[in-house]
């Protein structure tokens, strides 16, 4: 499992003009959609993961999308097939919120 800004990280390691037209597809991707840094997404996965009960992948999807509310939360979940409780939504909301804040 690997979030965008990881992508974006390794990407970035080899020039444009160097890449074939998918690693530039998935480079232009990854530069619209990563919110946020590497790192800050790898705290978050291994947060999601240790604190709130989800699963590394379902941790990933998260840090991927970065839900900025209970209802996109509760939207995205949904697919998941089980149970999220709306303490633990909130708090990987809070979560979210708090890599946003540095």
């Amino acid at each position: 499992m690997i979030t965008l800004p990881d992508v974006k990280e390794i990407l970035e390691t080899k020039k444009v003009d160097e890449m074939d037209q998918i690693q530039r597809w998935t480079y232009d991707y990854v530069n619209k959609f990563s919110k946020i840094e590497s790192k800050d997404a790898q705290k978050l996965v291994s947060e999601l993961v240790s604190q709130c009960g989800l699963t590394e992948e379902e941790s990933v999807e998260v840090v991927n999308i970065l839900p900025i509310s209970l209802e996109e939360i509760r939207a995205f979940t949904f697919g998941w097939k089980k149970l999220i409780l709306t303490s633990t939504s909130e708090n990987i909301l809070q979560k979210i919120k708090s890599v946003h804040e540095t």
